[in-house]
């Protein structure tokens, strides 16, 4: 879950940008009250660098709070990465 000014400044594109340079798969959205919501799936490295690179965000975002919760479920279980309506 990412907060902060991360709608309306191509934080979706963005992140779906390097996630798949990366080479991991999942999704992300915005959500109603203004955060950003994302699942990814990958190597442990690429994870991290997700992660990182979630924490600033595109030039135009001002990224307030990162919070990561491991899950065993599948992100994106046809190994894609997609941006999703919102939620």
């Amino acid at each position: 879950m990412i907060e902060g000014r991360v709608q309306g400044v191509g934080y979706r594109a963005s992140f779906a940008g390097q996630a798949k340079a990366l080479g991991l798969a999942g999704w992300v959205r915005n959500r109603r009250d203004g955060s950003v919501e994302a699942a990814v799936e990958g190597e442990a490295k690429a994870v991290e660098a997700i992660i990182a690179w979630a924490r600033r965000g595109p030039p135009a975002a001002t990224v307030s709070n990162v919070a990561v919760e491991e899950t065993m479920e599948r992100a994106a279980p046809d190994g894609g990465f997609k941006i999703l309506p919102t939620l």
